[in-house]
């Protein structure tokens, strides 16, 4: 393989989170007074960290959000995993090759790492993902676009950011991957590929990435 790390973003990567908690966020931004639909929270806030949120919020509107949104959020988000999450289908057969063959990979997330581990513990992807390869955006001062993530994970990792593969969904990611001096594999299944601008392979079919990762 031609890379000696792969990093995999987690929420509509490894599990399929997207639809569930952007479909929440927007039921509570609009219940708070900020009308916000499911196709407006893809496009402004899938891929970001908290923080995004809430500076988007005040930016727009000149009003703070909640001092407990992160937690009734959170928690709703937790309750809905538990009913509804699946792992991204064909992503176990991915990890399961690059087992195989002796290449590291880790998650690197703007999620918390409360919210990476209900769902890996949920999907099953638990097994994949021991504590020293999971990295949030809880971990560094600055979560994606910048690249201070990426670039975190692969020193904790010990491999150089050139020889590092991303794998994405948001434009956000693609954009703090591309910052990192990283290759992007952007996937496609939710978001349109004129949006992962900057990824240097475009792909729809999870299961199809190991043969391109070689």
């Amino acid at each position: 393989m031609r890379y000696d790390l792969v990093i995999f973003d987690n929420d509509g990567v490894l599990v399929d989170s997207e639809p569930i908690s952007n479909r929440l966020l927007a039921a509570y931004l609009t219940e708070l007074g900020h009308p916000t639909t499911y196709e407006e929270s893809i496009r402004d806030y899938m891929g970001s960290a908290m923080h995004r949120i809430h500076d988007l919020i005040l930016e727009r509107t000149g009003q703070r959000l909640p001092a407990d949104f992160d937690e009734v959020f959170h928690r709703r988000v937790f309750a809905a995993f538990e009913r509804e999450l699946q792992p991204v289908a064909g992503v176990t057969g991915v990890l399961e090759k690059l087992a195989v063959d002796g290449v590291p990979y880790c998650v690197a997330s703007s999620g918390s790492h409360a919210r990476i581990r209900v769902g890996h513990r949920t999907t099953g992807l638990d097994r994949w993902f021991t504590e020293d390869r999971v990295f949030s955006s809880e971990d560094v001062g600055r979560g994606k676009p910048a690249p201070d993530l990426f670039l975190y994970a692969a020193e904790r990792m010990g491999v150089a950011p050139e020889r590092c593969a991303v794998v994405e969904d948001s434009p956000l990611g693609v954009q703090a991957a591309v910052a990192a001096g990283m290759d992007v594999y952007g996937f496609t299944a939710m978001t349109p590929a004129a949006r992962l601008v900057g990824a240097g392979h475009l792909f729809a079919d999870m299961g199809a990435l190991a043969d391109l990762l070689v």
